[in-house]
């Protein structure tokens, strides 16, 4: 796994700096295409539109936001590695195509080798939660609990693979618990099962579960990110209530066919990071529950190898990999 991880970081590297520096004095010269791997009013979408519609102003040229929905958004992503790399096609890659490659060897891209990263985007925090009859009220007192009750305990997930769903399980092995996973289509099934007591445990979007936190109605223990969210300020980090080096989100960024200049991705990332800076972008993201990122191309493909990683050994120790 170390190999992979230094191969994933050098892959990833390689496709922003070791292309070609190109001329963007005339970039863009016509419409860009922005392409997400979900539908229309998706956490996907609602970051491409909001980020696309300055990024139109800055750049001249208007950015076109076309849904190409299916296979956890492999499908979007196969297209746009095939495309063009000359910055008019762009992709919302996100913490699923990550996940995606940890379980799945059958993918017709490589995730690290066809894409250039540009900059990260948004993320969605998640929170750790429990329903209130499990009498618990902190991480501790959860993990004391499931050692206490080997593979007693369940958790929900929005489904098989996901981010929530790898993240419970690399939870569970920091933490060396036993949970049953209880996979479900998508959050409302899941949180309506949490809000029952059908299920005891659950690691989900923010924006989601922190309604019924506030509410009462179920316990929030802790939240996923490195940092606490604003949507979460007085709930610890998993890693502040004693499980070290977690961290775990779900995350969009901009990213472009590999090869693509390196004068074109520099352009693209000052206009997404203009955006992001943006009262209005900012304070419209943070509404929904998504914490505006932005950063150098270096940095976030950085990041993803470090993703990639972390994922493929979860993957691998939780025997998913497929």
């Amino acid at each position: 796994m170390q190999r992979a991880a230094i191969l994933g970081l050098t892959l990833a590297l390689t496709a922003v700096a070791a292309v070609p520096l190109g001329h963007a004095d005339d970039f863009p010269s016509r419409p860009l295409r922005l392409i997400i791997g979900f539908p229309p009013g998706s956490a996907a979408d609602i970051t491409a539109r909001l980020v696309g519609s300055v990024m139109s102003q800055t750049l001249g040229q208007q950015v076109v936001v076309e849904a190409r929905p299916g296979a956890g958004s492999s499908l979007a992503a196969e297209f746009v590695a095939r495309a063009p790399a000359d910055g008019y096609t762009l992709f919302i890659g996100t913490s699923s195509n990550v996940t995606n490659a940890a379980i799945s060897s059958t993918l017709r891209f490589d995730f690290a080798k066809d894409f250039a990263p540009v900059t990260p985007l948004t993320d969605l925090p998640l929170i750790l939660a429990v329903h209130p009859l499990l009498g618990v009220s902190s991480v501790k007192e959860l993990i004391a609990l499931a050692k206490s009750k080997p593979g007693e305990l369940t958790y929900a997930s929005v489904g098989h693979g996901t981010v929530p769903h790898l993240s419970t399980e690399l939870f569970s092995l920091r933490t060396n618990i036993k949970l049953v996973h209880v996979p479900y289509q998508g959050s409302p099934p899941a949180v309506t099962d949490l809000l029952a007591g059908r299920v005891s445990v659950m690691l989900g979007v923010a924006s989601t579960i922190m309604p019924h936190v506030e509410s009462g109605r179920i316990k929030g223990l802790a939240s996923g990110s490195a940092k606490r969210p604003h949507i979460a300020p007085n709930l610890p980090t998993i890693a502040e209530a004693g499980v070290p080096d977690f961290e775990s989100s779900v995350w969009f960024g901009l990213m472009a066919p590999a090869g693509t200049p390196r004068a074109v991705i520099q352009k693209l990332a000052a206009a997404a990071n203009a955006a992001l800076k943006s009262d209005d972008v900012a304070t419209k993201l943070k509404a929904s529950g998504f914490e505006p990122l932005g950063g150098p191309p270096e940095a976030f493909a950085q990041f993803i190898a470090r993703e990639q990683f972390k994922w493929g050994a979860a993957a691998e120790a939780a025997g998913m990999k497929k």
